[in-house]
């Protein structure tokens, strides 16, 4: 399928994009061998391929979001295992400036 200028022109014009005359030229030739490509694609028969559907046999292992069995329960064995600890919080650093 070949696009013609006005094509590469109409579609800049929709993705809002300035093109030089230069680059409309290319992208006519791009467009068109894409399309060109994607006719051939569809011209392949793949009536006797089996269908995929993930392409994998993995499967999501989960686990209980629990703390360690020494932590759960002492909020205070929570706070002294973190990196950086204040007045019985933990400590982090600001996620915003207030510049």
């Amino acid at each position: 399928m070949a696009i013609t200028k006005a094509d590469v022109h109409h579609i800049a014009r929709l993705a809002r994009i300035a093109l030089s005359a230069r680059e409309e030229t290319a992208l006519e030739q791009e467009l068109s061998g894409i399309l060109d490509f994607i006719a051939e694609l569809n011209a392949v028969d793949t009536a006797a391929a089996e269908p995929l559907t993930g392409g994998t046999d993995l499967v999501n292992s989960w686990r209980d979001d629990a703390p360690p069995a020494e932590q759960a329960g002492d909020p205070a064995a929570l706070i002294a295992a973190a990196p950086e600890h204040r007045d019985g919080y933990i400590a982090v650093r600001a996620v915003f400036d207030r510049a």
